[in-house]
């Protein structure tokens, strides 16, 4: 499915081309921090996820929980399943927030584990729900790249659905802490630096940035 942007608010939701390349390959040299080993392998954590289940983010403005429906996007919904079991999502910063439109997250604090998962993307599915005020969707960078970048849906948004963005969950808890994030950054956290520099370059550049404490599956 070839994407066709029509705005910059639709292309702020993407992914880089060239960000998930080369800067994302040279990152892969840096080590692994502690507990980070079993991220390394993305081809070994393929489970598949329950029909429903519910996902927690502790951020730190607040709560909210994701309700996943594998038959609205089985292979996003065992993706995600996957991160947030497997502790990848703990640590991510909400990098890029447009008040009004969407809040986006999932590059991993450690630029080797992301350059990992740059290289196993997953196949894109058919939009069954729509982009509608909090449901969630991976980002993309074109056909068949949906990787580990998710979003929020702030408000509704028509145009993303003939996009090709497949909502696998939506939140059914805190939707209105997510108003809350940190926005005024916008789109000035550069892609290309965290996929090299993981969450040292936002700790240095952008300190106050919300992020993700902790993701379980409940």
């Amino acid at each position: 499915m070839s994407r066709v942007l029509p705005t910059a608010l639709v292309a702020a939701l993407l992914c880089s081309a060239q960000s998930a390349k080369g800067p994302a390959k040279a990152a892969s040299s840096a080590p692994p921090k502690a507990g980070a080993s079993k991220l390394m392998n993305p081809a070994a954590l393929n489970e598949k996820a329950p029909e429903e289940y519910k996902a927690k983010f502790v951020t730190s403005k607040g709560e909210f929980i994701v309700a996943v429906h594998r038959s609205w996007s089985p292979l996003g919904a065992d993706r995600f399943y996957n991160l947030v079991k497997n502790g990848f999502y703990d640590g991510s910063v909400f990098f890029r927030v447009l008040p009004g439109f969407v809040a986006q997250f999932g590059l991993h604090p450690n630029p080797a584990v992301q350059a990992k998962w740059e290289k196993a993307p997953i196949k894109d599915e058919k939009v069954i729900k729509r982009n509608v005020l909090g449901y969630v969707s991976f980002a993309a960078s074109g056909a068949d790249t949906r990787s580990t970048q998710v979003f929020i849906n702030l408000k509704d948004n028509p145009d993303l659905n003939v996009q090709g963005f497949t909502p696998f969950g939506d939140v059914v808890k805190g939707i209105g802490m997510t108003a809350l994030l940190n926005g005024q950054h916008r789109d000035k956290p550069n892609q290309q630096r965290i996929l090299r520099q993981g969450n040292a370059y936002l700790k240095s550049a952008f300190p106050d940035l919300d992020y993700i404490k902790t993701a379980t599956i409940e």
